[in-house]
């Protein structure tokens, strides 16, 4: 690498990343990402693009990259004997409408959407740790090719501000000293892909009552997103709330939950397409600090995953814009105190909610109580339909008084239920 300095070092392509470049680029700063893998690749993932997502990937100018994958139009969600579907609700800000796109597609669009826009993309390059400055300021980064034929050639990157996308295993933000607040839950997921004669079905599915071959309840959720190419992706996920969460054998639970699958998918339970990935996800913003002089954290790498359903992709996006919106202010205004504000906007947009999720995580790490939850919930479409646009984080600004009441309804249930159900695991 030359000793060029570059307005922004973005560490990570996915989500996060990519979306920072685009936008950052598109304000016409100069903008370097490093994603360490090949694409396309894959991603351990359900796959979805609930309406949230599916704006911001609209917004950076790619509604027609969407429009040859699987559009589907609310969820059905099973539970004790009965099924509900419900379509998404009508937003003047989000669709009414979802897709389901494998990650190893999604992915490799919206990064060629910000080289499109002007950003520098170094694939199989991972960046190995900041290069040190002064005052707690990084210059950049110490990157490492990942191509075999150059035998892992060390080099630099240098930029004013870098922005930390690396994932939810951010070995790069843990170097900048970002830590997890253990009394946050964490989520485990487990997923593979089935072949499927409704894998073009409208509905994506969640079954909220996990059990398994012998009718014993099972803890964690099950989704079953189609994914339109004749596959199925099929999950579990699993908060770590849940009392015995590190005792839990998650590929007991995919199969067991694969055997269970109602006979609409059509599937063979003992023939997955692919073996089944998993991996942790920190939830609720419990990453941080989440900024520093001169460089920002975003995505997973800071903990930006919904609770109440282990969403990620969708406050990806939406953290890499915001972070790219204030290094683009900062470079014009040459003043890094604008990076400050990063803490404060992110606690404004998603404070309220994500401590309404982090109550309700605690809740159902109770097995008894999710089940009273889930079979009055299943009895009333009105309160399930409700439920989504909480869980989906669709509330319109004239229902955020629903917000505050979630929070105090679900404080109130926290009380009651012993210390041992609601204790998070030291995951």
């Amino acid at each position: 690498m030359s000793a060029h300095v570059h307005d922004l070092l973005v560490v990570g392509g996915g989500p996060a990343g990519a979306a920072t470049a685009y936008w950052a680029a598109s304000a016409g700063l100069d903008v370097v990402f490093v994603e360490k893998k090949e694409f396309p690749r894959e991603k351990t993932c359900g796959d979805g693009l609930t309406p949230r997502g599916v704006h911001q990937v609209e917004e950076m100018g790619l509604a027609d990259a969407l429009s040859p994958f699987h559009r589907f139009g609310g969820l059905r969600t099973i539970a004790h004997g009965r099924t509900i579907e419900m379509s998404w609700p009508g937003h003047p800000v989000y669709p009414d409408y979802g897709y389901v796109v494998r990650r190893c597609d999604l992915d490799q669009f919206v990064a060629e959407n910000a080289v499109a826009a002007g950003a520098t993309l170094l694939l199989s390059t991972e960046a190995l740790r900041p290069i040190e400055g002064e005052d707690g300021r990084i210059g950049g980064a110490v990157v490492q090719d990942r191509d075999g034929s150059t035998e892992g050639t060390e080099s630099t990157i240098l930029a004013r501000y870098v922005v930390v996308a690396d994932g939810a295993n951010s070995r790069f933000g843990r170097a900048l000293g970002t830590v997890r607040d253990r009394s946050y839950p964490m989520g485990m997921a487990i997923r593979t892909y089935y072949e499927s004669p409704a894998h073009d079905d409208p509905w994506i599915e969640s079954a909220l009552d996990v059990r398994d071959r012998r009718g014993n309840a099972m803890p964690g959720y099950g989704w079953i997103f189609p994914v339109g190419n004749g596959t199925i992706n099929v999950g579990v996920g699993l908060l770590s709330t849940f009392r015995d969460y590190r005792e839990v054998n998650t590929s007991f639970l995919m199969e067991e939950f694969a055997h269970s699958l109602p006979e609409h998918w059509g599937i063979d339970p003992t023939k997955p397409v692919q073996p089944p990935t998993g991996g942790r996800l920190p939830m609720a913003g419990s990453v941080g600090p989440k900024a520093g002089p001169n460089w920002l954290v975003v995505g997973d790498a800071a903990g930006a995953v919904n609770p109440f359903n282990g969403e990620g992709i969708d406050y990806a996006y939406e953290t890499g814009r915001l972070a790219a919106g204030l290094i683009a202010e900062a470079a014009a205004r040459s003043d890094d105190a604008v990076l400050t504000r990063y803490q404060g906007m992110l606690e404004e947009e998603y404070g309220l909610y994500f401590k309404v999720a982090n109550l309700f995580a605690k809740v159902i790490g109770n097995p008894v109580l999710v089940r009273e939850l889930t079979r009055v919930g299943m009895r009333s479409k009105p309160l399930m339909e409700w439920a989504l646009r909480v869980m989906a984080n669709l509330l319109r600004d004239e229902e955020r008084g629903a917000a505050e009441a979630a929070y105090g309804a679900i404080a109130a249930v926290v009380r009651l239920v012993p210390d041992r159900f609601t204790r998070v695991g030291a995951a």
